[in-house]
């Protein structure tokens, strides 16, 4: 779950009274488009996408206005726009109108749960406006602190002392970006990103901090962030139907991230991990409908409605249905395997076979009795299967659901088809 962006950015920072540049929405008239260029000098046009994209600057989505002429044709050029990132494809839905603040000094700040430190940790530089993974290790500071006492004013001082950061700038910054800590705790944060933080003189020609930009993640396990009462759309990466209903069975036990990679796609892949999620969704490429991440523990009835929700959409039209996490801590196997098999067993018996093969890899607590609920139903269905434990690599099952998915094309559906009596 990520929001980035100064349109709910910006109400968020002032939950916690850190100052943001001004900011517009896509419904902003000419005439208030016009007030705020004569009130700052310039506005910045940046496309809203959904969930969190980034590199946009370096894409030439960003556009610039000194005059409403301008900025009308930038809004044009940026409301719709795409923008490809790796694998994924995002499309706009409108545009923000951010006044332009001027400054000498721009800062990089970050707070997230380190897997370094195990703590919370500020990370920060006096060279913001860049990405940080470009900077060099000296000219970043990475400070753990202690999550029950919090990120003081000691701590940002020292790491800017030690960066060598103008003084004019430290004391501002020491005042303000404590602030930032009861954002990020109270509200059930993962991350949480300001850059840059334009330095910018007010009327007493003193430095204040100002938010550029905005970036934060939120852990879906903590039931802090429904404190925020943001609504459900925000967090998706596409307006289709599918993830909308996803996204409304976002609760704080398990999770239920998706986005639709291919609607062409012959993989339909449940899975549970982040780590799974990654390999998977990085191996299986355009095969694939969607990438998702059913994590966390699930209960039943959460699990159950997800796969009724994924199998309406995508299981027509798939070849394999691909079931796949690591080896769980947490997760009960046996919950969220009985769940799949009766929504899968609900499925046929409302909409008729469907020609598929199920490809199952995962680990974890009750697995072996999950597995067997599983593999019951799937003889009853008279489905073809193939299942992984947990001593199976998984790269391994992943490259067997691709070969599967190539069978289905050349001969396997046919005959599957042909089993039930239905047509490829």
């Amino acid at each position: 779950m990520q929001l980035t962006g100064l349109l709910w950015g910006q109400k968020l920072l002032k939950r916690v009274e850190f100052p943001s540049a001004e900011v517009l929405g896509p419904e902003a008239s000419v005439d208030e488009i016009k007030d705020l260029i004569k009130k700052c000098g310039s506005v910045f046009i940046k496309p809203i996408f959904k969930g969190g994209v980034g590199k946009k600057g370096k894409s030439g989505l960003i556009g610039r206005a000194k005059d409403i002429g301008t900025a009308l044709k930038e809004k044009e050029r940026l409301y719709f726009v795409e923008h490809t990132h790796g694998n994924s494809v995002s499309k706009a839905d409108g545009v923000t109108f951010e006044g332009g603040v001027p400054a000498e000094h721009e800062v990089y700040f970050s707070l997230s749960d380190s897997t370094v430190f195990r703590a919370p940790t500020m990370t920060i530089t006096h060279h913001g406006g860049m990405d940080i993974e470009e900077l060099p290790k000296n000219k970043i500071q990475e400070v753990p602190f202690d999550p029950l006492t919090g990120l003081k004013s000691f701590h940002v001082a020292n790491a800017l002392f030690d960066l060598g950061a103008p003084s004019e700038i430290i004391s501002p910054l020491v005042q303000n970006l404590p602030k930032l800590w009861t954002l990020y705790n109270n509200y059930g944060m993962s991350t949480l990103e300001l850059n840059p933080i334009r330095m910018s003189a007010d009327k007493a020609g003193r430095l204040v901090p100002v938010a550029c930009d905005f970036k934060c993640g939120f852990d879906i396990d903590n039931p802090a962030w429904k404190r925020l009462s943001l609504p459900s759309h925000l967090f998706a990466s596409d307006y289709s139907e599918f993830e909308q209903e996803i996204n409304s069975l976002r609760t704080y036990q398990g999770q239920s991230d998706v986005f639709v990679i291919n609607p062409k796609g012959t993989i339909t892949s449940p899975t549970f991990g982040g780590g799974a999620n990654a390999l998977v969704t990085e191996l299986l490429g355009e095969r694939a409908t969607i990438s998702s991440d059913f994590g966390g523990n699930p209960p039943y009835e959460k699990m159950y409605q997800i796969s009724r929700i994924v199998f309406k959409y995508w299981l027509k039209q798939s070849n394999v249905l691909f079931i796949i996490g690591g080896k769980a801590n947490n997760t009960d196997i046996y919950e969220t395997f009985r769940a799949m098999a009766d929504a899968l067993r609900e499925y046929f018996n409302a909409k008729g076979p469907t020609p598929l093969f199920v490809v199952i890899g995962r680990g974890g607590p009750n697995l072996i009795r999950g597995m067997g609920y599983m593999r019951d139903t799937l003889d009853n269905l008279k489905l073809p299967y193939r299942i992984f434990g947990h001593d199976s690599a998984m790269s391994e099952v992943v490259n067997f659901a691709l070969k599967t998915d190539l069978w289905m094309d050349k001969e396997g559906r046919r005959q599957i088809a042909a089993k039930f009596g239905v047509t490829a």
